[in-house]
């Protein structure tokens, strides 16, 4: 019999029922393909791609209301639409209730496990093919910010689909930042030289 529990609780006592790798289960196929077959996604100007957070609803995460208030400090709300990517696959961020997306507790980042690591990248680069191709007249502009895996799936995906996305950080800005030493030697979307060429990436995709 297994001893497994049923949820796992973070560090503010959040309880969440999903904590192996999310991108196997059916759970997320079945919400992929309903956000691709069945829902249809707002059109704006401009295309905004970040990363899913761990702490749900991603909204509510520091790294989100930090990217948040940056994209707000610049564009106008109706000019833009968020897409959330990652782990949980794409989600257009106004689903971020939607089962499972606020269920699950996971991390790439600390897996060491190299056939995980490849499955997510093959699994990913799937789903944001489907989703740049089902979106490929919603935006007249799209702009993503990520490092680390997430970064190497929308690089592929867009070449695949053949679809302009300015990705950033930049790669100089990466390389500037590199620590080898560092568990994550990318380090984080929240650090300012990051934060700042987000921030200045916006100001040209807008203008």
């Amino acid at each position: 019999m297994s001893t497994r529990p049923e949820f796992v609780v973070d560090r503010e006592g959040n309880r969440y029922e999903i904590f192996d790798p999310p991108f196997y289960r059916q759970e997320f196929e079945n919400a992929y393909r309903y956000i691709i077959n069945e829902y249809d996604i707002p059109k704006r100007e401009i295309g905004i791609f970040i990363p899913c957070a761990i702490r749900k609803p991603y909204s509510q995460s520091p790294s989100h209301k930090l990217f948040r208030s940056i994209i707000n400090g610049v564009l106008t709300e109706d000019s833009y639409h968020i897409t959330i990517f990652g782990t949980c696959g794409t989600v257009p961020a106004e689903l971020e209730q939607m089962y499972p997306f606020a269920h699950y507790h996971y991390m790439l980042g600390k897996t060491t496990d190299e056939k995980i690591r490849a499955d997510f990248h093959r699994i990913e680069v799937r789903r944001l093919t489907g989703y740049l191709e089902k979106t490929r007249n919603n935006y007249k502009k799209r702009i993503a910010y990520c490092i680390g895996p997430f970064r190497k799936a929308m690089i592929e995906a867009c070449e695949k689909t053949g679809t302009e996305m300015k990705i950033l950080p930049s790669d100089p800005m990466i390389d500037k930042m590199y620590d080898i030493d560092c568990p994550f030697p990318e380090g984080s979307l929240s650090m300012q030289e990051y934060v700042d060429e987000f921030r200045r990436g916006l100001v040209e995709i807008r203008d």
